[in-house]
């Protein structure tokens, strides 16, 4: 017997419903819930477990996964199976965890699981922008402490209309690609990319959001009601005393203040507060430390925390010394690497990027094969965070969930800007050398200067930075290019990149309830400042893209031919091609396009020789007499019923000069007339119905001699009256 099942449907007001079910599936999670939007389908469950972790911080994992078979897809690879999460699946579990993570209580440290599965997909619905509101849904129908419901949904803006939850195919006429999280009452976070828009543009592409959202978190409430909202579960608390905080704060604050004030490098800071934290420990005696240290290491933090908002809001000083709006100093180059189609160092105050640029062909396009997206990318950028840039040794275990995050930012806020006409494949790399606030906006600065040093056409240059903001009740500070401490300490995160026009993408965490819009307009504006403050660093370095790429660096020239020559330049088993690339010295590749269905041909060398030798083999190839006109060859073979000629136009495109177009007189030897090499002319006469084949004549550029009659005079003495 089928068990009963409890639904809200949501409304988008387009003639699209999304809807929420439970009853049905996984009754042994803590919550699970089945969110539908016309035929995409996802599943989301969350457990959490009764006893409570060791670990210092809450152990939330989130974990998004797309199956094969919801598209009736086979997965690639040997196993056929799904294996490790793809990047896009990774980025889908970041944005959901930066929304759900502040909302569980601070004390809270049961390791908690939330699990959401494409069951089944729909070419018209991105299942993403679902991932948000299937997690948050399922949270409201267990019994785990979460503070109250939130959601997620993309905004797109098409032809100046803005529209929730787009289509792919909607999002690619779209000046505007933004995901938003948010509760009913506030925005907590924002992530996407748009093409130069400016600051009022975004806050209103953020309302828009907002205001679907608020409806998806009334239907959860409604569903969690007629479901039977469970009574939230009772956990050990956090263990307080008061007077130990009292002890620590009167101990330390003032001392934090001080040393907070005096603007001091990141090391000196560092070994400041930790000789402020050893005094504090001295204060207990050897008893009350081994009971108590996680309280003093807990009410530490949280002085000194206090201290440096304190000294922000009230002196407009922070921690390095600087007023909010400074940047820190900063210093580029180009051209550094020698060996790299393109390089460049980005460094700003301690957060130093070298940027790496790689020109190929349409070969080294990056192929993305999911279940619900199959295409390439022709410019990718890849981010390395090491543990040595910011000091410290523990061991390398892959590409962290982090360092594909910051990538993909860079990577959206650099991409509208390389040329459609982009003959390469672009790869961008940013090794990350130093870090103290903000290595992917150092990415997007040293990526924009790495591609101009290649010598790609950018648009427009692209500069980022990184914002924070401290509030206190209606007092507030808007902080410039923060500190990586700043980041800890502050009430909202936010980057934001653009050219000097307008935003090309942002990544944003709010960490406070009610964020006035107005703030958010007035945080972005400073930010544009800043902004344009590092773009004038940028192209005070390199101010234009270089012309050329680089001596050492792969020219490469694409060419279109006609779909039945694709195998005469490729010949049998690659001959043709394999040769000529050896040949040449050059890299080839021969694509065909799927609507002309002609075939698109790249060129890949350094030599300008080499390249140009294939240039003259396509020419040979695709040559194409016209019927009529008179040609120049070469006579490269003598048979015993004609010679063999060559258009010496078109090396290697032969035709067969039959013995009987050698001359109007009977030709007994071909070699009567012709020697090997000689160079003659021939009228082109096309294809020969009788024999349906190409035909050439010599003689009919001859004159031609007068016929004689049976008598052996001419017809023309004949013809002659008297």
């Amino acid at each position: 017997m089928i068990p009963q099942t409890f639904k809200e449907v949501i409304d988008l007001g387009d003639g699209r419903t999304i809807s929420l079910e439970t009853g049905k599936l996984a009754k042994q999670a803590h919550g699970s819930v089945v969110v539908q939007m016309g035929d995409a389908m996802l599943l989301c469950t969350v457990v959490s477990s009764y006893k409570p972790s060791t670990m210092d911080f809450f152990p939330l994992t989130v974990d998004y996964r797309e199956k094969f078979a919801a598209a009736g897809r086979y997965p690639g690879g040997f196993f056929k199976r799904e294996a490790r999460p793809s990047n896009e699946e990774i980025l889908t579990m970041r944005l959901v965890d930066r929304v759900l993570r502040p909302l569980f209580p601070s004390d809270y440290k049961f390791e908690t699981q939330v699990m959401i599965q494409l069951m089944s997909h729909d070419e018209e619905v991105m299942p993403d922008a679902l991932a948000g509101l299937a997690a948050s849904a399922a949270i409201q129908l267990s019994d785990i402490p979460f503070e109250y419901p939130i959601s997620e949904a993309r905004v797109a803006r098409i032809n100046g209309e803005f529209i929730i939850n787009p289509s792919r195919a909607q999002l690619d006429e779209a000046d505007i690609d933004m995901m938003v999280g948010a509760s009913e009452d506030s925005v907590s976070m924002v992530e996407g990319e748009m093409d130069e828009i400016s600051e009022e543009e975004m806050a209103e592409a953020i309302k828009f959001a907002h205001e679907a959202i608020k409806k998806q978190c009334e239907a959860q409430r409604k569903l969690a009601e007629a479901f039977g909202k469970k009574e939230t579960r009772e956990y050990e608390k956090e263990r307080n005393d008061e007077a130990i905080e009292q002890k620590v704060h009167e101990a330390t604050y003032q001392k934090v203040y001080d040393i907070a004030k005096g603007g001091h490098g990141k090391k000196d800071r560092t070994d400041a507060f930790a000789n402020v934290k050893e005094e504090v420990q001295a204060l207990f005696s050897e008893e009350e430390l081994e009971e108590n240290s996680d309280l003093i290491k807990k009410y530490f933090k949280k002085s000194q925390k206090e201290a440096i908002r304190d000294l922000t809001l009230k002196e407009g000083i922070r921690l390095d010394g600087r007023k909010t709006d400074e940047v820190r100093p900063i210093w580029c180059e180009v051209d550094y690497l020698p060996s790299t189609h393109g390089s460049s160092i980005f460094t700003r105050g301690e957060t130093q990027a070298l940027a790496t640029v790689t020109l190929g062909t349409s070969r080294e396009a990056n192929q993305v094969d999911l279940p619900t997206h199959q295409g390439e990318e022709t410019f990718y950028l890849h981010y390395n965070f090491p543990p040595f840039s910011t000091g410290e040794a523990y061991p390398i275990r892959g590409t962290s969930r982090r360092e594909i995050g910051h990538g993909n930012l860079a990577q959206r806020a650099l991409k509208g800007m390389i040329p459609e006409d982009c003959p390469y494949t672009v790869r961008v790399v940013s090794e990350v050398l130093e870090s103290n606030g903000s290595s992917s906006m150092a990415t997007v600065c040293a990526g924009t200067m790495g591609l101009m040093d290649a010598g790609i056409n950018l648009k427009k240059p692209v500069s980022g930075i990184a914002m924070g903001l401290i509030s206190q009740g209606d007092n507030y500070a808007v902080l410039s290019d923060i500190l990586g401490d700043e980041d800890a300490l502050g009430d909202m995160d936010f980057k934001v990149t653009g050219t000097e026009d307008g935003i090309t993408a942002c990544q944003m965490d709010i960490k406070i309830k009610g964020l006035s819009y107005e703030i958010l307009v007035n945080a972005l504006k400073q930010a544009r400042e800043g902004r344009l403050h590092i773009l004038g660093k940028i192209t005070d370095t390199i101010s234009a893209p270089n012309q050329e790429v680089k001596a050492h660096a792969p020219k490469i020239i694409t060419r279109r031919i006609p779909n039945e020559f694709i195998g005469a330049m490729i010949g049998p088993g690659g001959k043709v091609i394999q040769e000529l690339q050896k040949e040449t010295g050059t890299e080839i590749v021969i694509n065909e396009d799927p609507v002309t269905e002609e075939g698109i041909i790249e060129i890949l060398g350094t030599q300008q020789e080499g390249i140009d030798k294939v240039l003259a083999k396509i020419d040979s190839v695709t040559f194409k007499p016209e019927k009529g006109s008179v040609y120049e060859v070469k006579v490269i073979k003598l048979l015993d019923f004609g010679a063999v000629v060559e258009y010496t136009e078109a090396p290697g495109n032969e035709v067969l000069l039959h013995i009987s177009e050698l001359a109007w007189e009977r030709t007994n030897n071909v070699t009567d007339v012709l020697n090997l090499g000689d160079v003659i002319d021939v009228k082109y006469f096309g294809v020969d119905p009788k024999t349906r084949k190409e035909k050439v004549s010599r003689k009919a550029l001859l004159a031609r001699p007068p016929r004689e009659d049976k008598k052996g005079s001419s017809k023309e003495n004949n013809n002659k009256k008297d």
